[in-house]
């Protein structure tokens, strides 16, 4: 059992690391299997989500977890080098340069981050691990907009969007929908992304 601030595995991690270690490597060994497994079953992309990664330090962040992410895709790309692959960490606007750094083909933004400043950080991280071509994005309208007026979620989708630019980016929510957000909403919000076109 853990806990909402991951206290559990911290006390392992600053007590017994390489015992973590050593279970993080199980995990994401089996991960990477797991990926191929679905990818030779039809999956044309592969998204990580890193829960407990947006709790950590930039330091720990770089020691137990995107090493991990990276096992992962490097097993994916070595098998499967045609496939795209996505990081998501949920509170992760400190460790965007680091997950841009793991080699991932898109990071996926939550709300908290602009999406212009996300861009240039994830390029600059891509260009500092020696990282060819600008890396794409993912994201990122706050799930609490689909609760506002139809007004308000055109302007905030059109909003990231055009900070986005016209190419490597998939618009999404910067987290997961909301239980009780209304289909209307929702719909709309499909429907501008669907609707927008960038300016030549």
């Amino acid at each position: 059992k853990t806990s909402k601030e991951y206290l559990e595995i911290k006390k392992m991690a600053f007590n017994e690391p390489k015992l973590l270690h050593a279970i993080l490597k199980n995990l994401a060994d089996s991960i990477a299997e797991y990926a191929l497994f679905q990818i030779e079953n039809g999956a044309q992309l592969i998204q990580i989500f890193d829960s407990w990664a947006g709790h950590l330090s930039a330091r720990d962040y770089d020691e137990f977890a995107a090493p991990y992410q990276k096992i992962i895709l490097d097993r994916i790309k070595e098998v499967h080098p045609e496939v795209p692959t996505v990081v998501y960490i949920k509170h992760s606007g400190s460790l965007i340069e680091r997950m841009a750094a793991t080699g991932v083909d898109v990071v996926s933004l939550d709300w908290t981050v602009d999406m212009a400043e996300g861009r240039e950080r994830i390029n600059k991280g891509r260009a500092m691990a020696g990282i060819d071509g600008p890396g794409g994005v993912q994201g990122n309208l706050d799930p609490g907009v689909l609760f506002g007026s139809q007004e308000t979620i055109k302007e905030r989708t059109e909003e990231i969007l055009k900070k986005a630019g016209n190419t490597g980016h998939v618009m999404n929510l910067g987290h997961g929908i909301e239980a009780a957000t209304s289909e209307e909403n929702a719909k709309f919000f499909i429907e501008t992304v669907r609707n927008y076109r960038h300016e030549e």
